[in-house]
């Protein structure tokens, strides 16, 4: 590797947790020569600095950090209109898009080998209110819970999403929504509404069981308000990726939707919470629009 790759880390990533592995991380890449790294001290900065990599000549970015920094990384290569490449070493609480890309798993030195070997494939990008996401973008339920995780300082990984959303289960009062497109025109009082260009959530739920980044399309599933036995059989369903099957629940694939609320809703965008800047959002997908680095067959 040459000064064509560089790393940028969000040291806060992970609650900080990410600091401790921090060393041989580095040194992973430093054994192929990898030695351009930036460092974000804002929330939000890393798009800044891959614009600013981007334009010293990088080739690939590695994201060190969690979905908001590979999303963030994401944003300045695809509106840099460049072949720039995207690699991410997981570090954040759920690591959903590193799972989509089969290096959740993978050590430094693996993924440094990766990074080396050079293989790219382009994959699909939602967009929602025109801005990106790789995993995931939800409302309702899901925008609740990230924000009640916000809160959690006891817990680290997947046992924060899990906790805030069994906290949450039984008392969050629903969202009112409707959406129109092609296939799905959906309205009424929902527990949750996502939609998914990735499999995961939160780092522990399967709630886009057979979603693609190749397919052209994004995943919407739609989960109607319930009772509380029925809450709890979509929250286990979810887990495992079965709830798609389950009354109430509406499951489709979809290159665009309009959603419109009763109010801007707080929208989850790859782990960051977000205020919509107005009561109708429009979810799209771009096809192939982002190169990446992946674990060979993750994407297959």
């Amino acid at each position: 590797m040459t000064q064509a790759v560089c790393l940028i880390v969000n040291p806060a990533a992970g609650r900080g947790g990410i600091r401790a592995s921090l060393p041989r991380i580095l040194a992973a890449f430093a054994a192929h020569g990898v030695a351009r790294v930036y460092e974000t001290s804002n929330p939000g900065e890393e798009e800044s600095l891959a614009s600013s990599a981007i334009s010293d000549g990088a080739r690939v970015i590695v994201a060190i950090g969690g979905d908001g920094t590979c999303a963030n990384v994401a944003a300045a290569i695809i509106r840099a209109h460049t072949a720039c490449a995207l690699a991410v070493v997981p570090g954040g609480t759920g690591n959903d898009f590193a799972k989509t890309l089969g290096v959740a798993d993978h050590s430094p030195e693996r993924i440094a080998a990766l990074v080396a070997e050079g293989e790219t494939t382009e994959i699909d990008v939602g967009f929602a209110e025109g801005r990106c996401f790789l995993n995931s973008c939800g409302f309702g339920f899901d925008a609740s819970v990230l924000e009640a995780s916000n809160r959690v300082r006891f817990l680290k990984g997947k046992a924060v999403y899990i906790y805030s959303a069994l906290k949450q289960l039984f008392t969050y009062p629903g969202v009112y929504a409707s959406s129109s497109g092609k296939p799905v025109t959906k309205r009424g009082r929902m527990l949750m509404l996502t939609v998914s260009n990735g499999r995961s959530l939160g780092g522990a739920f399967k709630i886009a069981p057979h979603a693609s980044v190749l397919d052209g399309k994004l995943d919407a599933c739609f989960f109607g308000d319930a009772n509380v036995l029925n809450r709890a059989k979509m929250f286990v369903g979810a887990m495992k990726g079965r709830h798609v099957d389950m009354p109430g629940v509406l499951a489709a694939t979809t290159e665009r939707l309009e959603l419109r609320f009763d109010f801007n809703p707080a929208m989850e965008v790859d782990g960051e919470l977000r205020i919509a800047t107005s009561r109708t959002v429009e979810v799209k997908c771009i096809p192939r629009a982002l190169a990446v680095i992946a674990a060979p067959g993750a994407l297959a």
